[in-house]
């Protein structure tokens, strides 16, 4: 990559201005080890919870709610983020930017849990939006099980889809490297999606539901 493409990336990830409150469920997550999304990837994740006109979101992997906010602040005001994380502790600090966000009870359904014991009790059909980031290990689980509760026209959005600038690299076999790169080329090549890789952050991979009439 030549130096003037960095450039671009990092002036893009510092176009988006985040809040207070956003910035400090970043710093957070941070400490607690909790991976959030990029700048970018936040803006790309309200864009397409915007695009969608989302009332139901689905999210594996609530981290300190960094992701949680962009989604709800792009979706309908009635709409509701369910978020489910297996770390009581970082979903303790998504309630707390959540409320200070002022964001609505009855607008985030917080689920304590492992994602592969949730997921196949959530409803089919029911969901306009299901993003992905969660234990890289299970990656091809969670995109079948999303594509069960998809509704037809939602999306799927796979964060850190390039992981850590690994997936590009053919020489890179280590096992989440390879786990993710067989789940993005899945989804590209998938023919009940129309695909694509956005490259905001560590990668994001996004895929509209459209399975044979």
């Amino acid at each position: 990559m030549n130096n003037n493409k960095a450039l671009s990336w990092d002036w893009t990830e510092s176009q988006v201005l985040e809040d207070e409150i956003t910035t400090a469920a970043r710093t957070a997550a941070v400490e607690m080890g909790a991976a959030p999304v990029s700048p970018a990837t936040g803006a790309a994740l309200r864009m397409l919870s915007a695009a969608c006109g989302a009332k139901a979101v689905f999210e594996i992997g609530t981290g300190a709610g960094v992701s949680g906010l962009y989604l709800l602040s792009g979706m309908s005001e009635n709409g509701v983020l369910t978020t489910i994380d297996s770390e009581s502790e970082f979903q303790q600090a998504a309630r707390t930017a959540f409320r200070l966000a002022t964001q609505k009870s009855n607008r985030t359904r917080l689920i304590n849990g492992h994602a592969l014991e949730v997921l196949p009790r959530m409803a089919g059909a029911a969901y306009d939006l299901v993003v992905i980031d969660g234990d890289v290990r299970e990656i091809s689980s969670y995109i079948e099980q999303a594509t069960r509760i998809l509704r037809p026209g939602g999306m799927v959005a796979i964060v850190h889809a390039l992981w850590m600038d690994q997936v590009g690299d053919p020489a890179r076999r280590e096992m989440e490297t390879t786990q993710m790169r067989q789940a993005v080329t899945g989804l590209l090549n998938d023919e009940r999606f129309i695909a694509n890789v956005l490259t905001c952050g560590d990668g994001l991979a996004v895929g509209v539901y459209c399975p044979p009439e």
